[in-house]
């Protein structure tokens, strides 16, 4: 993932835990999965509209 190994990931989970607690970390990973939803739809709804573009030339 990313080149990333197991240790770097778990120090990367355990300074999260630590700057934002156990409590803040749902949210700020349903914040995050919110924004990626929304940027992939907005780049699908550009992709339809060059697609219809290109179709209607």
């Amino acid at each position: 993932m990313f080149g990333l190994g197991t240790s770097e990931i778990v120090l990367i989970i355990c300074t999260l835990l630590l700057f934002f607690g156990a409590k803040k970390l749902p949210e700020l990973a349903r914040g995050l999965g919110k924004g990626i939803r929304e940027f992939k739809d907005a780049t699908q709804d550009v992709k339809a509209t060059i697609d219809q573009a290109s179709i209607e030339k």
